[in-house]
């Protein structure tokens, strides 16, 4: 079964409803490049009239997550992800459409290959950056990812 946005919007519903109900919604991947968009409205406010950064940074992490999700099925091995460590910056109020995306798909095949190669766990750090549709960036979130092949 090959991953599409739709069935990450279905896994979505199903298995982090949060994030679905949020307006989380994937809208393109391929072999380097996933895109999320969420919406600023009523369920995902904070106080402060704009998105709350953990709607941001849950359609931050589906960007690399899903990207990740979809090498690890393609490479036909049983690997384990585990986000390790993230940090994000804020540099204006998210309100709007705002588009996260992680085009790093080279970087993951890379480490995929190492881990396959070596046996011992890796560690990637992948970016997705929010972009309102004015085109400034809102936020900018890196997540540390643990990769290591099941045995």
């Amino acid at each position: 079964m090959i991953i599409s946005p739709r069935k990450l919007n279905s896994f979505l519903l199903f298995k982090l409803p949060a994030a679905y109900f949020c307006g989380v919604r994937a809208t393109s991947l391929n072999d380097t490049t996933c895109v999320v968009t969420v919406k600023h409205k009523w369920i995902n406010q904070n106080p402060f009239n704009s998105m709350f950064w953990a709607v941001q940074g849950m359609a931050a992490e589906l960007t690399t997550g899903a990207l990740m999700m979809a090498k690890i099925k393609a490479s036909g091995k049983k690997i384990s992800m585990l986000v390790a460590h993230n940090n994000a910056s804020f540099t204006k109020k998210a309100t709007g459409r705002v588009t996260f995306m992680c085009d790093q798909g080279e970087h993951i095949d890379d480490a995929i290959k190492k881990a396959v190669a070596t046996g011992e766990g890796q560690t990637i750090t992948l970016n997705s950056k929010g972009i309102n549709a004015e085109g400034l960036q809102v936020s900018e979130f890196n997540f540390e990812w643990s990769l290591k092949v099941k045995v």
